[in-house]
C-alpha cells in the first residue's frame, strides 16, 4: 500500500516459507524411503507416504497434488519387495488408501485454488476503492511537507475507520485527519461520506469553521438518504489545519479528536484547544459552534495529527503510549523516517500489537535553504 501505510511486503523469508512448503511432500518421500530401507523388518514406515498428497494440497495446484500421490503409489510399490511378509492384499490395501489420500488432497487442493483466487480478485477490488477513497498524499503540497502512516486494523484490510485528505487551495494548504467511532464496513462508509463531503466543500469554505459545518451537513445528508445505513449512527472526530501561504502560522479546529503535536526544534508540546466543537454527527445535540485557534508554524518545525490508536495503545502493564515523549527523542531524525520509526515502535509497544486502525500525518514546514 504505497503511501498510505507502512505494511511489510512479502520478502525473502516468506518465498523461502513459500519454497519449503513446495518441497515438503517430497521431503516426506524422501525420508520414508530412507527410513523403511534402513529397518526393513521392524518398522512399517511406508505408511507415512500418505502425508505427501496431503501436504502437497497446501501448496500445489490440483494436477501437482495428484502427480505427487501417484509417485508416492510409486513408492509404495518398490518398497514392496524390501519386506518378506508383504502380500499383494497388503499392497493393494495401501495403493487403495494412497489413492483415496490423493484424491481427497486433490479435491482439497481445487477448493484452496478456487478460495485464492477469489481472495486476489478482492484484493485487487480493495486497492481500487483504497485509491479512490484514501488517495496517497502528495508528499509536498506548497511550501510544506506531508509523511503519512496509515495501517488498518482488519486483518488483510486496506480501509479502516481512519481517514485524511490534504488540498492545495488557492492561498494555502488545507489538511483533515479523522476518526469514525466503531469499526468494520460500517465505519468505512462513514469515513468514505466526509471524505467527500471535504472533497466537495474544501475550495469553497470560508474557513475551518464553515468546512466543519459542511461535513456535519454531508453525513446529515448522507443520513437522510439513506436512513437505514449504518453512518447515520455513527459519529467522528475530526481535526483540521489550514496552513496559509502569506503567513508562518497554522489554524486548528478540532471537533473532539486529539490535540496533535507541534514540535520547535527539540520541544514538542500539544496543541492547546480552548474550546474544542462536539465530533461530527453530535453538533445537534447542542448549539452549533466553532472555534479556530492559531499557534505560530515556522521553518523547521513539525505538526504531527494522529487518531486514537496511536495516542491509546497500552503496554501488557495497560499504560498508553508515551507519543510525546518518542517525539521529542526523535527530535532529529529525518522527518521521512518518523512513520516507520512510529509504526514499528507502536507495533513492539502494544500488548497485542496494533489493534486498532491507526492514522498519523506529520506536517513539516521544511527549513529555509542558504540565502
Amino acid at each position: 500500500m504505497p503511501a498510505a501505510g507502512h505494511r511489510r511486503p512479502p520478502g525473502a523469508a516468506a518465498r523461502t516459507q513459500f519454497n519449503l512448503g513446495r518441497a515438503l511432500p517430497f521431503l516426506v518421500l524422501v525420508l520414508t524411503v530412507v527410513a523403511d530401507l534402513l529397518t526393513p523388518d521392524r518398522e512399517r514406515f511406508d505408511r507415512l507416504l500418505v502425508a505427501a498428497p496431503a501436504l502437497a494440497a497446501v501448496t500445489w495446484s490440483v494436477r501437482g497434488t495428484i502427480g505427487i500421490g501417484l509417485l508416492a503409489m510409486v513408492v509404495r510399490v518398490l518398497l514392496g519387495p524390501t519386506r518378506e511378509a508383504t502380500s499383494a492384499i497388503e499392497l493393494l490395501a495401501s495403493e487403495t488408501v494412497l489413492a483415496a489420500a490423493t484424491a481427497v488432497a486433490a479435491w482439497v487442493s481445487r477448493v484452496r485454488a478456487r478460495y485464492e483466487r477469489d481472495l486476489r480478485e478482492v484484493t485487487a477490488v480493495a486497492e481500487v476503492v483504497q485509491r479512490v477513497v484514501l488517495r496517497p498524499l502528495p508528499e509536498r503540497l506548497g511550501r510544506f511537507d506531508l509523511h503519512l502512516l496509515y495501517v488498518a486494523a482488519a486483518a488483510k484490510a486496506r480501509i479502516g475507520g481512519d481517514f485524511y485528505e490534504a488540498v492545495r487551495i488557492p492561498g494555502a494548504v488545507r489538511v483533515m485527519l479523522g476518526d469514525v467511532q466503531g469499526k468494520g464496513l460500517g465505519a468505512v462508509e462513514t469515513a468514505s461520506v466526509l471524505l467527500g463531503s471535504f472533497r466537495a466543500a474544501v475550495n469553497e469554505a470560508r474557513d475551518l469553521a464553515d468546512l466543519a459545518d459542511r461535513l456535519d451537513e454531508g453525513l446529515a445528508r448522507y443520513g437522510a438518504w439513506d436512513p437505514d445505513s449504518d453512518a447515520a449512527e455513527r459519529f467522528a472526530t475530526v481535526v483540521l489545519v489550514e496552513l496559509p501561504d502569506g503567513r508562518d502560522v497554522a489554524r486548528l479546529l478540532s471537533c473532539g479528536h486529539p490535540a496533535p503535536l507541534l514540535q520547535r526544534a527539540t520541544g514538542v508540546e500539544p496543541v492547546h484547544f480552548a474550546d474544542p466543537s462536539l465530533p461530527v454527527n453530535l453538533a445537534g445535540l447542542a448549539d452549533s459552534h466553532h472555534r479556530i485557534e492559531e499557534v505560530p508554524f515556522g521553518s523547521g518545525d513539525r505538526l504531527l495529527l494522529y487518531t486514537d490508536g496511536v495516542s491509546e495503545t497500552r503496554d501488557r502493564a495497560g499504560t498508553f503510549y508515551p507519543l510525546e515523549l518518542r517525539l521529542r527523542g526523535w527530535a532529529r531524525e529525518p522527518a521521512a523516517d518518523l512513520p516507520a520509526l512510529l509504526h514499528r515502535d507502536l507495533a513492539a509497544y502494544g500488548a497485542d500489537g496494533l489493534d486498532d486502525d491507526v492514522a498519523a500525518v506529520l506536517v513539516v514546514r521544511p527549513p529555509l535553504g542558504p540565502a
